[in-house]
């Protein structure tokens, strides 16, 4: 309900801000045209960013580790972000996306984006891992998977503290076989 009353005040105070600016540009249709402009340049914007993002997004839907050192997963963020209030036709929402675009607004929209979802993923595991104490019979009701956590939140605040890429994956030498050329000399005949 109350989610319902702050989406009607914006609407509400998004045609209020059309109808002043449209009154001061002297057409409604500069205001019209800026709409059609900005809902492409969110396309595109979307389009770009979000690609390299849905792998990572769909590791956290299933629960496996976020990749947070993943500098794709928060550089793109807030500008998928900002593609989506360019979509929304309204200019307080446009300059809500032109001030994600600045970079030190993106950098305190990653950080404060990232500690959500770190935030979010712990809740997660503690949903997963709560209640197995009482049931396994552990010591005094603790959770005997507490040690597990604490290790894999120690080792994501390593990820988070320095940037490292790890390539992952199979080799195998390779001996071409060997074709000589003979070269004729093609003048002589």
């Amino acid at each position: 309900m109350k989610l319902a009353l702050i989406v009607l005040a914006g609407l509400i105070l998004e045609v209020f801000v059309w109808i002043g600016v449209g009154d001061l540009v002297g057409s409604m249709w500069y205001v019209f045209f800026w709409f059609v402009a900005a809902f492409f340049i969110g396309i595109n914007l979307v389009r770009k960013y979000a690609a390299g993002v849905m792998p990572q997004m769909q590791q956290m839907q299933m629960g496996m580790a976020m990749g947070a050192a993943d500098p794709a997963l928060g550089a793109n963020l807030p500008k998928i972000v900002a593609g989506f209030f360019l979509l929304i036709p309204g200019l307080i929402s446009d300059v809500l996306a032109l001030l994600i675009l600045i970079p030190a607004v993106q950098n305190a929209f990653k950080a404060a984006a990232m500690k959500l979802m770190l935030k979010r993923q712990q809740s997660m595991m503690e949903q997963m891992m709560g209640g197995m104490g009482a049931n396994m019979g552990g010591a005094q009701g603790q959770n005997p998977f507490a040690d597990l956590m604490r290790q894999m939140q120690d080792m994501q605040g390593q990820a988070n503290s320095h940037d490292s890429t790890i390539i992952d994956g199979e080799a195998r030498e390779v001996t071409p076989e060997a074709k000589r050329l003979d070269l004729k000399d093609v003048n002589k005949k």
